[in-house]
């Protein structure tokens, strides 16, 4: 069986994106949580992942580290289901978005942390920060627009681009974020999967607060 090693659930955005992929997929794992700043945690986590970072995949010898090489690794041991688009010019538009979140979105991720347990509903973004969520926003419209007729998702059915945006929609959600109409309704079918409502359970649960993590109200 695999072994998912992970940070906090409520503020590892890199973890939740494999542990929701692997989840909806139905694929059967064991979840390793390491509490982030804690203790030994970084020895911890090198035992583990050959970066010292979550989330790393361990499937027997192999470690697979990074939470896009997860995904990759996941959908070619099981291309059955489907984890990018069957279509080929789907498939090809949900891996530039993909990887355009892995590699962007810096002045989103710096203002608004994920952060399951609080709320801020006041924040007003950045010039630099407006400008990803309105990015966003069109990557979405478009997808939905040209892929997503077959059902809710980006590409209808759940892919791998849906889980690398998961972390997004629970941003959207803590800082309160103005969206249209079709985006604010894809935030709310994602929050509404049962993983992600398990996921946010757990993050409530955690007693770790970790200070450097924590945004102060607006």
């Amino acid at each position: 069986m695999f072994k998912l090693v992970i940070g906090n659930k409520n503020y590892s955005s890199w973890s939740l994106r494999p542990w929701l992929l692997l989840q909806q997929a139905d694929i059967p794992f064991e979840e390793i949580l390491i509490p982030l700043y804690e203790g030994e945690y970084k020895t911890q986590i090198l035992h583990l992942s050959p970066s010292g970072k979550v989330p790393c995949l361990i499937d027997g010898s192999v470690a697979v580290w990074d939470s896009l090489a997860i995904a990759e690794y996941l959908a070619e041991l099981y291309p059955s289901l489907q984890l990018w688009p069957a279509d080929p010019a789907a498939r090809a538009a949900a891996r530039s978005i993909s990887a355009e979140m892995h590699a962007g979105f810096t002045s989103l991720r710096s203002q608004m942390g994920m952060n399951l347990r609080r709320h801020f509903p006041g924040t007003v973004p950045s010039a630099e920060t407006q400008a990803d969520i309105d990015r966003i926003e069109q990557i979405w419209q478009h997808c939905r627009q040209r892929h997503g007729a077959a059902g809710p998702f980006l590409f209808g059915q759940f892919t791998i681009a849906d889980a690398m945006y998961a972390p997004v929609c629970t941003r959207f959600r803590t800082y309160g974020v103005q969206l249209a109409e079709s985006s604010q309704a894809y935030v709310e079918h994602m929050l509404s999967l049962p993983a992600l409502r398990a996921w946010y359970a757990a993050a409530a649960a955690e007693p770790q607060v970790i200070a450097k993590l924590e945004p102060a109200a607006p």
